[in-house]
């Protein structure tokens, strides 16, 4: 599980509101208000209120009244003025700031982000955005890893061509086919599992010397280790977790990266199979209920599949810009390679989120016929058994697909085992 909090996230979506759907990428709804203007507000305003806190708390801001900093504080229809003036900054930190002393008693508003720089801001922010994507992936996995386990147990025996190069090769069984797209979703449940969400409070250059220098001002005792603790107290307030100065060390970022194109993988394996499995001269498969045409009554797309597959066929090029970000890093902060990342996170992430719904109600109210797969098992799957017999000079060669299934049934009982561990754990 990730070391988050669902209701907290859920009640933080609640108060975002919902965003207008991407009219470019059909299902964005699913994605909520995750990764939105308001969202980044919201996640600022947390930042700076839990560094201000930890400032009071270490008696340097005794004066400031953090509980003051909240995202009421900023109303929507500040959003398009704030974001519009982040330009003359290239972030928009210094926007939001100045919107916020401008409502802040004279003590708080002093106080607000002293000791901060805007790339503490951002990165910490996005830190707490991802939190709210690894929640709900967190619960859309666990749903699929569900219904996944009770299709590969009662399939197990529902023999259908294996099919390899897209012709037809050795027989399987549809159990075995949903414990390999199993197999997919728990690597991708891994995978979000070990990832981390460091803070980011390290100052100009990452040296932390303007925490430094409050503290000393403050004649507080080893001022740097004042400092450094307030980072770690900041960082815990915000739900993340301390870590040392990351401005251009980019790995939490690429490697949150990875672990949502893994989860688009794994769901875009399924999409295909399903797609392929759909066509009327195989039929197979088929989904709860296609997608129609404008022209062609009757016709079934196979529309959920064909949506997640555009998310596995995204994901790497948004991984890509993230990789390449990193790979610019440049110095104690990186100009523009930084201001890339958030895009290409953003849409990562909003897209692998859509992509989780449609997959979840995919497997959830799938379509299997196993009747049709039986069918479609012709002699051809048996050449390979033929060609083993001549090599070993032995009898007879397996006359039915059910006598060449090799281990079929023990991988399947090796994933289903696997996911019961998981769900232990």
């Amino acid at each position: 599980m990730v070391c988050v909090s669902t209701c907290a996230c859920r009640a933080r979506l609640r108060r975002c509101g919902l965003p207008s759907p991407d009219p470019f990428w059909p299902g964005d709804h699913r994605a909520g208000a995750v990764f939105t203007a308001r969202a980044l507000i919201d996640a600022m305003i947390t930042v700076e209120r839990c560094w201000l806190e930890s400032l009071a708390d270490a008696g340097i801001a005794e004066a400031a009244q953090p509980e003051l900093i909240t995202p009421e504080v900023i109303t929507d229809a500040d959003l398009e003025r704030i974001f519009t003036e982040s330009e003359a900054a290239g972030n928009p930190v210094p926007a939001l700031l100045r919107h916020l002393r401008d409502r802040l008693p004279e003590a708080t508003a002093e106080w607000l982000h002293r000791g901060l720089t805007s790339q503490d801001v951002v990165d910490s922010a996005m830190m707490i955005m991802v939190g709210d994507v690894l929640a709900e992936l967190d619960l859309q996995l666990g749903r699929q890893t569900e219904v996944l386990c009770r299709l590969a147990d009662e399939h197990r025996d529902d023999v259908m061509p294996g099919r390899t190069l897209g012709q037809p090769a050795v027989p399987i069984t549809f159990g075995l086919k949903a414990a390999n797209w199993l197999t997919g979703v728990l690597d991708a449940a891994d995978a979000i599992a070990g990832l981390g969400r460091p803070a980011q409070f390290g100052g100009a250059a990452g040296t932390m010397a303007a925490g430094t220098e409050l503290a000393r001002q403050a004649r507080l005792r080893e001022p740097a280790t004042v400092a450094r603790r307030l980072a770690e107290s900041a960082a815990r307030r915000s739900g993340l977790r301390p870590a040392p100065p990351w401005h251009t060390s980019r790995a939490p970022v690429t490697r949150i990266g990875d672990a949502l194109a893994d989860c688009c993988t794994a769901w875009g394996r399924i999409a295909n199979d399903v797609i392929t499995g759909s066509r009327p001269e195989i039929g197979e498969l088929a989904e709860a209920a296609g997608g129609g045409s404008s022209t062609m009554p009757g016709k079934a797309n196979p529309i959920l599949s064909i949506m997640i597959r555009r998310a596995a066929l995204a994901a790497p090029s948004s991984v890509e810009r993230l990789r390449l970000a990193a790979a610019e890093a440049t110095e104690e902060r990186s100009p523009g390679g930084w201001h890339l990342e958030w895009t290409a996170l953003a849409e990562l992430s909003r897209h692998t989120l859509t992509a989780s719904g449609q997959t979840s109600e995919l497997v959830a109210g799938l379509r299997i016929d196993a009747t049709r797969m039986r069918r479609n098992c012709s002699d051809d799957l048996l050449a390979e058994a033929s060609s083993m017999i001549t090599i070993r000079q032995s009898a007879e060669p397996p006359s039915r697909p059910d006598d060449y299934l090799g281990t079929c049934s023990l991988i399947i009982d090796a994933v289903l085992a696997r996911a019961s561990d998981g769900n232990k754990g």
